[in-house]
């Protein structure tokens, strides 16, 4: 990268480059910010060709993608093995087969990959085929995450989803016929309009599928959507936190009723060889790597962003400047409450010796209240406390 004309956020990430421990897991996340058409709930950072116009293009993201990977592993050398990537959108499966593959092939060019390195895709239903699949098991994807969102035709309808509600189920069961022994179906749940009905005819479907991970999200009304718009209108209620609770429940129990038991308070996998070893990196503040147009990367303990919009993002590149926008060096304190947060949320619990002599009191006053329960050397959870996951994260840190 171009030294001249580093800016103290790029300084930053290299001071954190120098200063990485070679025993913390290396993961790289890769964004593609391409989109067929926006859904009404979405606020990630993604474009359909009509708003990026000749600005971008799955060309010019893909040279970029290359030129940023190239630098990581330079600035990262001597590069641990990659143990996880995950490429996620966007639409990572418009790319097709071939251009996946080709991403994979530029990671290889740059970094070694561990034996057992974990690979996920993002893909839409509508946007897969046997064919898809077949190519991403050849070129070594592990791990498929498919978004259903639900089985209900109203609800897709509501959340400008594309695919027919049996769309997912046959994606999934493609991409078992291709090889993957991991597959995860994700969902939304809460959205106005849904009943309990589809709620279950939804958990039916996704048992159906035979898959082995589940990850299921409330309904978030982000500021700037449309689907905010329509609700601040008066078009449709707001979700209720009351119903998001109940929905809540019915979808672990009869997760956990299957075989698929919370190791996240919102992901639910067939053991611990199903879980997202990817997702558990960020749950566990290892190192990631983010390439790509607004992705987020996180090294010993320096946090940034890159550009946002893909021309800005490809242009930096291009100029041999990294396409940091903002960088963080983190606190000590805020290592802190990120882990308390993070780690509070996993089935593997809040470490005791996380914690100081408040907090430690903190978290058994909310053991005596039936919200964690204490196991080996962690506070974990209760059913119950998973309903309240953030309070109870916000009383172990202030009381």
């Amino acid at each position: 990268m171009n030294v001249e004309t580093a800016t103290p956020a790029d300084e930053m990430v290299a001071d954190a480059c120098r200063d990485v421990d070679a025993d913390v897991p290396l993961a790289l996340y890769l964004h593609v910010p391409f989109c067929a058409t926006r859904c009404g709930y979405c606020d990630f950072n993604t474009y359909t060709a009509g708003e990026l116009g000749s600005s971008s293009s799955p060309e010019s993201w893909q040279e970029a993608v290359a030129r940023e990977l190239g630098a990581a592993a330079q600035m990262l050398a001597p590069a641990r093995p990659v143990s996880t990537i995950f490429v996620g959108g966007g639409t990572p499966s418009l790319l097709g087969g071939a251009g996946l593959t080709r991403l994979l092939d530029s990671v290889r060019t740059d970094f070694e990959l561990a034996d057992d390195v974990e690979i996920t895709t993002e893909s839409n239903p509508e946007s897969t085929s046997p064919e898809f699949f077949a190519d991403l098991r050849a070129a070594g994807f592990t791990r498929i995450s498919l978004g259903m969102q639900s089985a209900a035709e109203h609800v897709l309808r509501l959340l400008d989803r594309t695919h027919t509600p049996g769309r997912a189920v046959a994606a999934a069961r493609e991409a078992r016929a291709a090889g993957f022994d991991h597959v995860n179906l994700d969902l939304i749940y809460g959205t106005p309009g849904e009943t309990d009905a589809d709620l279950h005819a939804t958990v039916d479907a996704v048992l159906d599928a035979g898959v082995d991970h589940v990850s299921a999200y409330a309904l978030i009304v982000e500021d700037g959507t449309a689907l905010a718009r329509r609700i601040r209108r008066g078009e449709m209620p707001a979700p209720d936190d009351d119903v998001l609770a109940d929905r809540y429940q019915i979808l672990d129990s009869r997760l956990r009723a299957d075989g698929l038991d919370w190791y996240e308070v919102s992901n639910w996998a067939r053991g611990d060889e199903s879980a997202c070893r990817h997702n558990i990196a960020y749950w566990h503040s290892h190192d990631w790597w983010g390439i790509g147009p607004g992705a987020h990367s996180h090294v010993a303990g320096v946090r940034w962003l890159n550009a946002k919009h893909p021309a800005r993002y490809s242009k930096s590149l291009a100029d041999g400047v990294l396409p940091v926008a903002s960088a963080e060096q983190l606190s000590s304190a805020d290592r802190h409450l990120e882990a308390v947060m993070l780690t509070t949320r996993c089935r593997s619990g809040l470490p005791r010796d996380l914690l100081d002599e408040a907090e430690t009191a903190n978290a058994e006053r909310l053991c005596a209240d039936g919200l964690l329960t204490p196991t080996g050397g962690a506070y974990v959870l209760t059913d119950a406390g998973r309903l309240l996951a953030d309070g109870v994260i916000r009383r172990v840190l202030w009381g």
